[in-house]
Formats: structure tokens, sequence, C-alpha cells
């Protein structure tokens, strides 16, 4: 009687990629949230909608690269999503430029979460090359976002 083995595919531990897509989720929200409360053509209007497709992008990459590595992506913000929300309704109270300071201050933490993954040893090579990428998109909007607040 002859046996058979059988060889599974590991996984990566996807736990780092999926903090980043939930990230991601959020920044979605708070831009969704941030372009309703500016009108089309307004200055910004344009930086704002961009970079949440920016954002949606990313977290599209982010969820075929985790189901990539046999892993289930996050399917919400989590806890991110709730805070987003609450800074943003706060800002909302504010005027525009808190809410663009609280915008940047999301782009900064979502920066030092990336460079926190790239930090990760265990994190495959395919995933710091895709985290590297989308690190440098993100970092372009920090610069607009100082000019929009200095001229709010």
């Amino acid at each position: 009687m002859a046996t058979t083995t059988t060889t599974t595919t590991p996984t990566t531990d996807v736990s780092a990629l999926n903090s980043l897509l939930r990230g991601e989720m959020s920044a979605i929200e708070t831009y969704r949230q941030a372009r309703e409360k500016v009108a089309p053509g307004e200055p910004g209007a344009a930086d704002l909608e961009r970079f949440q497709l920016d954002h949606r992008d990313a977290a599209d990459k982010l969820w075929h690269h985790i189901e990539q590595h046999g892993g289930k992506p996050s399917e919400g913000s989590g806890p991110w999503g709730a805070w987003a929300k609450l800074v943003q309704g706060t800002a909302k109270l504010l005027g525009n430029a808190a809410a663009l300071k609280a915008l940047k201050e999301g782009e900064e933490h979502g920066l030092k979460d990336y460079q926190d993954a790239l930090e990760d040893k265990n994190l495959p090579a395919d995933c710091q090359t895709l985290i590297r990428g989308l690190i440098e998109k993100q970092r372009q909007h920090v610069p607009v976002l100082d000019r929009l607040i200095s001229q709010a």
C-alpha cells in the first residue's frame, strides 16, 4: 500500500497587512466624510478626491495581497474606523482647518504604521515591496494637506 504525503503551502502571517488594510479603510471613510464638507470646484476638493482614491487603491492592493498569501482580508476598519468618525465629526464642528489637520494626522499615523510594518523582519520581500510602494504614495499627501491647511 502506497502512502501519499500532502504538502501544504505555508501561509504568511497577514496580521500586519490586515492592520494596514483596516487603516486604509478608515482613511477612505474619513476622506469621504471630508469630501462631503467641500463643494466640488472648491480649493482642495480635487486633492481630497484623489487622496480618497489613492487609499481605495491601496486597500485594494492590500486586500488582494492578503488573499495571495492565503489570508482572509479584514472586512471593516475596526477601531480605526470608529476613531476616524469621531475625529472627523469633531473636525466638522470646528471648520475646514481642523478637518484638514485631522486628515494630516491620519496620514502621519498611517505612515508610521507602514514604517513599523517595514521593520517586521518576518514580512516576506514581496510584502515589503508592496508596502514601500504604498508608503511613497501616502507620503505625497502630507505636503498637499499642509498647503491646504495654510490656505484654510
